[in-house]
């Protein structure tokens, strides 16, 4: 019987419906509307996110630049996470349930393909994490254990990747690549997930009582 590898796409999905769902602060989040793929590695980064569309859902800024757009079976895609060789290779699965977080944090509350103004790490620096580890840990409380589970694997799994890349912006008639991407240049890629175990709280040890102090009884 041939070896089914999981499906990430699938499972990051779930994850993100899930967080959207329950978590007031990403109820605007659409898990259809965001496209999920492997990467290259960039610097330490675990995930990142591209936005897709330049502000109010456009395709063209007012000096007349375009953004390639990305349909995926018939549907275009605003936001693109990119999963680093990090995310796969050196995290926990409640780490992997934070870069993700990460990354739909940085999306603007209109969910308009742009990012939000107010939540870059070059705007809050240290602050970006005091106010992103509170929603986590708020959600990680209520994450259902199958997906906890889904990214806790240590195997081969199956991810979406570029066959061939998007490129940047573009002026038009003086651009001679593609413009629209869907499906047709992504493959399913096979990827080996390794999870780290989440290292324990180390509880303080109690102090010994005085020797004439007797032990109660329970």
């Amino acid at each position: 019987m041939a070896y089914l590898r999981q499906n990430l796409n699938k499972a990051v999905r779930a994850l993100i419906r899930d967080i959207a769902a329950k978590m007031p602060e990403f109820s605007h989040v659409k898990a259809s509307r965001i496209l999920v793929v492997a990467g290259e590695a960039r610097r330490a980064s675990r995930g990142t996110v591209k936005p897709l569309c330049f502000r109010g859902g456009r395709c063209t800024d007012p000096s007349g630049r375009r953004k390639p757009v990305i349909r995926i079976h018939g549907r275009r895609m605003l936001y693109c996470i990119t999963l680093r060789p990090r995310f796969f290779r050196a995290s926990t699965p409640q780490g992997r349930v934070q870069t993700v977080m990460h990354e739909l944090f940085h999306m603007s509350r209109r969910f308009d393909g742009t990012l939000h103004a107010g939540r870059r790490h070059s705007v809050l620096g240290e602050d970006f994490y005091r106010q992103l580890k509170p929603l986590v840990r708020r959600y990680l409380k209520q994450c259902p254990a199958e997906l906890l589970e889904a990214l806790a694997r240590s195997e081969e799994v199956r991810v979406l990747q570029w066959l061939e890349r998007p490129g940047p912006a573009y002026v038009p008639g003086t651009f001679r690549g593609r413009t629209v991407y869907t499906e047709e240049q992504l493959y399913y890629g096979i990827t080996r997930m390794v999870t780290h175990k989440r290292p324990a709280v180390k509880l303080a040890k109690p102090r010994r009582k005085e020797r004439a102090e007797k032990e109660p009884v329970h």
